[in-house]
Formats: structure tokens, C-alpha cells, sequence
């Protein structure tokens, strides 16, 4: 049998778009290797229509058009599907960003938090040069909103007095913010009144009553009576009755947004409002044709017997009041807790004071309260709401021994009124040691 001879085939050229026409036609003689698009342009260049005719008079085929020969269009290497790949392989956050500068398309972000297009300084040597504008000292652009008044004068800028807000509305609310977070912290209401007027933004003033009010509502008793008093009394100085007519407007505009963090926003706005009314910031009026959860809400306080009264106390016993009214309120609490015996709503009364620096007050008005009545089963309940504080730290240690040491260094002018008050501190001092509070050595 024999061996068929071995054929020696030639090795194919690798075929390539840029090789595409002359493997196809390798003389590259007699037909001129050009794409659809190219001759397409060719023929319209050459004034033809689709089907090879000029203006229906001569017919002249397409491939007589004269092309420039391998005159192929062709894509940059990378196919789409190879793009498209990579494009998806990226990571969400890299496909998403789009380049157009700092702050968007053709603007850039000034340090003040506002869109303001960048001007370049002009060039003197410019043929559209303008002296004039380019001289900044002859004049001050101010708001577009902001009236012209002649003689309010709200700052001056080199020689050129400014008309209307010195600054923006986002560099007016972040400064205001700082100025009412450093109220809040040393409640020195004068110097956020030097500090608003050294703004020079009058116009803005209806954002202080709409921020000071937001941002008591993530604070507690204290700050939010601070605000009330600091609103009130810069009602005719600093803040006029229309930039508080369209603060409290913004207020309520904005009640469900506050809800989401604070839930307690739409009764506490309703109670910034009627202690408005009741400070004669807002008229009644105000309330009068409004819809809203806060509106009613302010309308029942209103609608209350001794409204005024009630509203000056509107945030609670830890508004920052006086001592003799924390002792008053207190002494209720601990008569109400003995009628009740509830611990829960004893101890939310008394993180509602606010004054974790009083509570030995409290101990010593407890003990007090305990050894008056006599009742074995109400010492047995007054040491189990102190004991109650204690344990859940609402209630210092430090506090407790220092109630302790007030009541017996006046057990003396107690037992005038109740002989029996030196056994019932005993009582306390013996419960107090075995819970571990006292020391052993403490003596009665």
C-alpha cells in the first residue's frame, strides 16, 4: 500500500480588518475596494441621486464614480462587545461619575455653598477688553431679589457700600446655625443678636425663627424654652412681625420632613406657635383659615382655661426654671407617685426635670415625703422608686449619699413636725446599705 504524498498547504493569512481588501483582491486591479459610506458621499459629491442619475438627464452607474482606491472605512481596534464588557466590569460608582467639573457642567463650587460661575480675570491686552468692568471698586452686586433701598447700606466693600445681604442664603444659614448651637451651649442670647446684625442680611432673618425652632426640636426642655425666650425678645429689635409671620409659615410648611427625625415635631411646632401667640410674636390670626396637625394642635392649647399661665410652663419642669419651681414640681411628682405607686411614670417625670445635678433634692424631699406619712408600706414604696433610679442610672450614687447627708443634717428640725422621722431614716439607711449604696460605716 502505498503513501500518499504530503501536501504542503500554505499557512492563511491572518484576516484583519486593515487586511480585509487585499486578501479579497490582491492585485487590487480592476475593482476599487471602497465602502458603502464612502461612496455614498462620492455620488453626492458628484451630484447623482441613489439610482446613478443627474438630474434625470445622464445615467451614470455608481462604480464609474471615482473613489480613491482601499479607501476603507474602519473602526478603532476593540469591538463593542469588548466596551461594553468593560464598561460593565467597572464598578457602579465609576460608571455613574460623570467629569464635568467641581460643581456640575461649567460651574464650580464656591466655599460659601452657592452655584456661582467662575469669571476669570480679563486681560488688558484683550481687544473686547472694558476698563469699566473690570474695575470692581465703582460697584457691588448684590441679590437679584433684594431691593435697592437708598441709604440701607448693609456693608462696605472697599470704598462701594452693598446693597441688600452681604452674603448668600447658604453662608447666612450655616452661620446662623453656629451662632444658635453656641447660644444653646452658654445661653448668652446677646451675642447671637451682635452676631446676626454683623451679617448684614436683613432680608434672611425669617430663616433664624425657622432654624432656632428646628433645631431645638433634637434638644431637650431647657433649650427649646431658650429659643422661645430668645424669639421673644428680639421681636422688635432684630426680627420684625413679618419675618416671623413667614418663619413660622416655613415651619409649618416643613412639619413632615421634621416628623422623620423628631416624632414629636408636629405637637412641639404646635406649641412654639401658640407660646407665639401668647408672647405676642404671631397674632391670632395666624391660626385662623390654616390646615394641619400642628395649626389644631396649637388652637387646643389656646382653647385651654388659663392658657397663658399654662403656656409659660408649656415645656415641662427641665425648661431651665427657677429653683422654688423645681422643688414645687417635685414635691407633686412624689405625692402623685405614692397615690399611684407607678415607678415607670415616676422615673419619666423625673428625666423630664431635667436636672441630674438636683436630684439630691429629690432624695431629701422623698425621704421627707415617706417619713410625714408614717406608713410602713409608703417607705417600703419610697425606697423602691430611689433604689428604681439608682439602678437604671437616672439616679447617681453620688447624688443619693449626698440626699442622704441633707436629710440628716436637718433630722433635727424634721422631728419638730414629725417626731417619728429619725426611725424612718434609719429605715432608709439600713435598705440604702444592704442594696449596696452606703457604706457600711455610714452612721444615722
Amino acid at each position: 500500500m502505498t503513501t500518499p504524498p504530503e501536501i504542503a498547504f500554505a499557512k492563511r493569512p491572518e484576516v484583519t480588518v486593515s487586511t480585509m481588501g487585499r486578501v479579497h483582491n490582491p492585485s487590487g486591479a480592476g475593482i476599487p475596494a471602497a465602502s458603502s459610506v464612502v461612496k455614498s458621499k462620492m455620488i453626492a459629491k458628484a451630484g447623482l441621486n441613489k439610482n446613478g442619475f443627474g438630474n434625470g438627464v445622464v445615467a451614470v452607474p455608481p462604480s464609474a464614480v471615482a473613489v480613491d482606491v482601499l479607501d476603507t472605512r474602519t473602526k478603532e481596534e476593540g469591538s463593542s462587545r469588548r466596551n461594553i464588557t468593560r464598561k460593565k466590569s467597572a464598578p457602579e460608582s465609576a460608571r455613574n461619575h460623570k467629569k464635568q467639573g467641581g460643581a456640575g457642567k461649567n460651574k464650580w463650587r464656591l466655599d460659601d455653598g452657592s452655584d456661582a460661575v467662575y469669571q476669570p480675570p480679563q486681560d488688558e491686552n484683550d481687544p473686547l477688553y472694558d476698563a469699566f468692568e473690570d474695575d470692581r471698586s465703582k460697584y457691588v452686586l448684590a441679590s437679584a431679589g433684594a431691593p435697592v433701598i437708598p441709604g440701607a447700606v448693609t456693608a462696605v466693600v472697599g470704598a462701594a457700600p452693598v446693597y441688600g445681604p452681604a452674603l448668600t442664603l447658604p453662608e447666612f444659614k450655616r452661620r446662623t446655625d453656629d451662632a444658635l448651637r453656641e447660644f444653646f451651649d452658654s445661653g448668652d442670647a446677646d451675642e447671637v443678636v451682635r452676631a446676626t446684625r454683623e451679617l448684614g442680611c436683613g432680608e434672611y432673618h425669617a430663616e433664624i425663627v425657622k432654624r432656632a425652632v428646628g433645631m431645638s426640636l433634637d434638644r431637650g426642655p431647657r433649650e427649646r424654652e431658650a429659643t422661645s425666650r430668645l424669639l421673644a425678645r428680639n421681636l422688635p429689635d432684630l426680627l420684625t412681625p413679618g419675618d416671623v409671620h413667614a418663619g413660622f409659615e416655613r415651619l409649618c410648611e416643613s412639619v413632615r420632613e421634621l416628623a422623620v427625625d423628631v416624632p414629636d415635631a408636629t405637637a412641639a411646632v404646635g406649641a412654639f406657635m401658640a407660646r407665639a401667640v401668647v408672647d405676642d410674636m404671631l397674632p391670632p390670626a395666624f391660626l385662623v383659615g390654616r390646615d394641619g396637625a400642628a395649626v389644631d394642635h396649637a388652637r387646643r392649647l389656646l382653647s385651654r382655661e388659663h392658657c397663658s399661665v399654662r403656656m409659660e410652663k408649656v415645656w415641662g419642669p427641665g425648661d431651665g426654671r427657677s429653683v422654688p419651681d423645681l422643688k414645687e414640681s417635685m414635691d407633686q411628682l412624689l405625692k402623685e407617685y405614692l397615690l399611684s405607686r407607678e415607678l415607670d411614670e415616676a422615673a419619666c417625670c423625673v428625666q423630664e426635670i431635667n436636672e441630674p445635678l438636683f436630684h439630691h433634692e429629690l432624695i431629701k424631699r422623698g425621704i421627707r415625703a415617706a417619713a410625714e406619712t408614717g406608713d410602713d408600706d409608703d417607705v417600703a414604696a419610697m425606697w423602691a422608686l430611689l433604689e428604681f433610679l439608682v439602678k437604671n442610672s437616672i439616679t447617681s450614687e453620688g447624688q443619693l449619699a449626698k440626699g442622704f447627708d441633707r436629710s440628716k443634717e436637718n433630722l433635727d428640725d424634721l422631728k419638730l413636725d414629725v417626731p417619728g422621722a429619725s426611725v424612718v431614716f434609719g429605715r432608709f439607711v439600713r435598705m440604702a446599705k444592704t442594696a449596696g449604696m452606703l457604706p457600711e460605716e455610714y452612721e444615722c
